[in-house]
Formats: C-alpha cells, structure tokens, sequence
C-alpha cells in the first residue's frame, strides 16, 4: 500500500484543532461535537453562528500574528482545514488584513457568504490561491455546498486561482488522492526558499 505524502523539509505544520475542551459545538440533533463554532442546521439558509464564527476567525489571526512576530511572513501561511476547520480557513483568509500563500479547504463550505460582497472582494487576498476538495458522497456536508462555495468564491477572488476538486465514493473522510492534491498544492504555493 502506499504511503501518505511527507511534508516538504522546508515546510513547518501547525495543526490546530476545535478549542473542544472549551467549547462543545451544537450539532443539528441535538448532537454534541468538538466545535469551532456552533453548527444550528446543514442546509444552504439554515441560521448560522455569526459570533461564533467570527470570534473563532479573530482566534485564528491571532496565531497568524504569532507566526508572523515568530518570523514567519504572512504571504509563507497557508491556512487549512477539514469540515468547520475548511470553513473557518476559508472565512479567515477572506476577512484577514494578512496576505497569505492559500487555503487548504476540504469537506467544507464558506460561512456567512451572505455577509461578503457580491462581486470581487477588495482585500489582500484577492488573488489568494484556493485548494478546495470534497467527496461526491459526503452525506453530513453535501457535496452541493462545495459547489456553491466554488461558484461565489470565484465571483469574489481571481477565479483563475480556484481549484475545485471532487473525489467519487468518499464521504466525510479524506482519501490518499486527495492528501497527494494538498501536498502538490503545498509545494506549488511554498516553494523551497534558498
């Protein structure tokens, strides 16, 4: 069988998970998850968790100005994240004052697209480059809402800089193929620094 792809050497990973022990996330069914912020319903006009997914925005940015007083510069930072955590990456490179390398969006769908221009947003990330993958049957996020979070993300940043990629049979999982896209994606948008 083959092996998952490793890092590049020049490559540093930050994995940062839900905040589960500080704040256990409202599921649609009354289910309880480790959360980034609460999900109130999973279908394309269900009520969202505006506070919440702007404070976990507010908390992301600031590990981006960790990394960056730690000498990393912002434009070296991709963001990424499966679920709530593609969603919340997603939300945080559209609203942040930081100009980063991409975002690694898997299984997810962008939050409070209401709340966002109609047209070209005018931030920093406007040209940002977008990894967005999603399995054909995923049954807790449809794939439907991969597809209209492409259609508006390239309605708001250079649409020549978003790639959507569908997986057959995977559900809310990953996949080896999927993990060889992020890592081609990493190396494009990080090259080695000599």
């Amino acid at each position: 069988s083959r092996r998952p792809p490793r890092s590049p050497v020049h490559v540093r990973q930050q994995h940062v998970g839900s905040p589960a022990c500080h704040r256990p996330g409202r599921q649609e069914g009354d289910g309880r998850l480790p959360s980034w912020f609460d999900i109130i319903g999973l279908s394309p006009d269900s009520q969202e968790d505006e506070a919440g997914i702007k404070q976990a925005a507010e908390n992301v940015k600031a590990l981006i100005d960790q990394e960056v007083k730690n000498g990393i510069p912002s434009n070296r930072i991709i963001l990424g994240g499966f679920s709530q955590g593609g969603a919340l990456s997603l939300y945080t490179a559209l609203t942040t004052h930081q100009k980063l390398a991409g975002v690694i969006a898997l299984s997810c769908w962008l939050p409070l697209r209401a709340s966002f221009p109609q047209g070209p947003i005018s931030g920093v990330n406007k040209d940002i480059a977008v990894l967005q993958c999603h399995g054909d049957c995923d049954p807790l996020v449809p794939v439907m809402f991969g597809s209209l979070t492409v259609e508006k993300l390239k309605t708001m940043i250079n649409p020549a800089n978003v790639t959507f990629k569908t997986y057959s049979g995977m559900m809310h999982s990953s996949s080896l193929e999927e993990m060889m896209d992020v890592k081609q994606f990493i190396d494009k948008h990080l090259p080695p620094i000599d």
